[in-house]
């Protein structure tokens, strides 16, 4: 969790960095992959990152860019192409850190309602954090699954060995 607000200022940017490039490795052509029907494709998951980086600020306290879409912590469709997905989730994500620019360490005590329990504003934005990085991952399962690969974000994958003239760890 976090103790000081200037480290979620300060790892908030980086993460979403990582989810940008994400975003950005999906082509639109292979955006509807799903691991089944019944299932959110790549773009649908993409989307609900940026439904989440919209609606659940606004359980404690921070209005995102975008909030008026937000009903019952549901958004509108997603846009038609992966780019614009990106770009609402760079000026929500955006906007969202601007937010938080005027939380104190103290603020980060306070407890919140959300989704029938009451959270610390810390614990709320470990949990917003987490749940992005736990979507990504299932993006990069359906990214391989697609035939695409996906970007080197915590460390080469991979296919990105290559990139620093090494051959990939053995499996």
């Amino acid at each position: 969790m976090f103790r000081k607000i200037e480290d979620f200022i300060t790892a908030w940017p980086v993460e979403a960095g990582f989810t940008s490039k994400v975003f950005e490795a999906i082509p639109d052509k292979y955006a509807d992959q799903a691991i089944a029907d019944g299932h959110r494709t790549l773009k649908r998951l993409a989307w609900h990152l940026v439904e989440t980086v919209i609606g659940m600020p606004k359980h404690f306290g921070i209005l995102v860019d975008g909030h008026e879409m937000v009903t019952n912590d549901a958004i509108c469709a997603p846009p038609a192409t992966m780019a614009e997905v990106k770009i609402a989730y760079e000026k929500a994500s955006k906007s969202f850190t601007e937010g938080l620019k005027s939380w104190t360490d103290d603020t980060l005590l306070q407890e919140d309602e959300m989704y029938g329990e009451k959270y610390t504003r810390s614990h709320s934005l470990t949990i917003i954090m987490c749940h992005q990085i736990h979507h990504r991952g299932e993006m990069f399962v359906l990214m391989r699954q697609a035939g695409l690969i996906p970007p080197d974000i915590y460390g080469p994958t991979k296919e990105g060995w290559a990139t620093y003239g090494m051959e990939p760890p053995k499996v």
